[in-house]
């Protein structure tokens, strides 16, 4: 029986999607709900998995092909066991296909997921060893070749210098999700008044306090104890105190949130997303560190849902665990500010006459100035200053 395999229904706000990557090849065995196409979208990647035991008959939509939601992008054949032995014309034509093509593989004919990977690596496609059918390169075989390139430096070495010195262009189609970014941070630059003011937090407080309840913590909750539990509880409480900074503008209205949903911008490998932690305020410390830790490990997959990427009232970004010292983030639309946290340096500071060495982290809040004030942009980072030097105050409520 031929099953039309087929793109998955879309979310609401997705006009249209692109194959990112097929997993399987035509003549294929799979097993059912074995992945069978990667749907990449500018929000999510869908996964389309197998709907039975069968063979993989027809690609009818390549990868890089443009496709709608529900349409058809290729056939399956149910009822043939995972494993199965293929038609003799297949087998055939599979033992026919030269391997040296593989050796020769030129850029086109590589899938996106393979160029963009082969781009970021600086890797030359021709010493790859293709393992996909005709010895097409496939993902992992890219992966593997990563893995193995430390293990032979001499044989780097050993290259000609022509071949290091050869100037040479590569030319990688920008992924959904990165053209989506672009669009949104442009949109946020030209069609917002952002303004940015920086304080700076005394960390010692909590970082005494982590290393005072770490390990009681991780034995009660199977979770470690890290700084962002303690931005968002600052978050939420400055946000309470001004509502403003919690507000969006929609026309000509001014929204005001009662909830505190909480972005928080996670670095994938297609790029950065910023998923909701939603009700930040009724959530534990040991459950903010969970939850944050899911959206990251979902991101990292490609696992993060439609739903768990939208809404959002303030996001918090924190570019200290790449080393960032100071930056200036830029708002998440339709949101009227953004947090930026930095790396934590030890530096020399005043403290009562004397010089201390003090672990200092450098804070950085861009707001939207049509709906925040000076006043109150200042207010709320000088509130989460405070209470992230005295974190007693976050249990005290004061």
């Amino acid at each position: 029986m031929s099953i039309e395999i087929k793109v998955p229904v879309l979310p609401e706000s997705v006009a249209d999607a692109s194959i990112a990557t097929w997993h399987v090849q035509p003549g294929d065995s799979v097993s059912r709900d074995q992945i069978l196409v990667d749907i990449e979208t500018d929000k999510v990647v869908l996964e389309v998995p197998a709907p039975e035991d069968g063979v993989m008959t027809e690609i009818t939509h390549g990868e890089g092909d443009t496709v709608l939601g529900e349409q058809v992008i290729g056939l399956f054949k149910a009822g043939v066991a995972p494993g199965a032995e293929v038609s003799k014309e297949e087998a055939e034509a599979k033992s026919e296909a030269p391997v040296a093509e593989a050796q020769d593989e030129s850029n086109d004919s590589l899938s996106p997921s393979v160029r963009r990977l082969i781009a970021e690596h600086n890797l030359d496609a021709s010493q790859i060893k293709g393992t996909g059918v005709g010895g097409r390169i496939s993902k992992e075989d890219v992966e593997a070749f990563l893995k193995a390139k430390p293990a032979a430096p001499a044989a780097q070495e050993a290259a000609p210098a022509v071949e290091l010195s050869g100037r040479t262009d590569k030319r990688v189609p920008m992924t959904r999700l990165r053209k989506r970014i672009a669009e949104r941070l442009l949109e946020a630059k030209n069609s917002t008044a952002m303004l940015t003011t920086f304080n700076e937090v005394n960390m010692k407080p909590i970082m005494e306090l982590r290393k005072q309840y770490q390990d009681i913590f991780e034995k009660r909750h199977g979770i470690r104890l890290g700084f962002m539990s303690f931005y968002v509880k600052a978050v939420v409480e400055a946000l309470k105190r001004y509502p403003q900074v919690n507000a969006s503008l929609d026309g000509d209205d001014m929204v005001y949130h009662n909830y505190f949903d909480i972005s928080i911008a996670v670095s994938t490998p297609r790029g950065l997303v910023t998923p909701v932690l939603r009700d930040a305020d009724k959530l534990s410390v040991a459950e903010i560190e969970k939850g944050i830790k899911d959206l990251a490990i979902k991101g990292r997959d490609g696992k993060l849902t439609v739903e768990e990427l939208t809404g959002g009232n303030f996001t918090i970004t924190n570019g200290g665990v790449f080393g960032s010292l100071m930056s200036t983030p830029i708002i998440n639309p339709p949101q009227s500010a953004i947090l930026g946290m930095h790396a934590i340096k030890d530096r020399p500071m005043a403290v009562d006459g004397k010089v201390e060495i003090l672990p200092m982290m450098y804070l950085a809040l861009s707001y939207d100035h049509r709906v925040i004030d000076g006043k109150e942009s200042v207010g709320f980072l000088v509130t989460i200053k405070e209470l992230l030097e005295d974190p007693t105050r976050l249990l005290l409520d004061i």
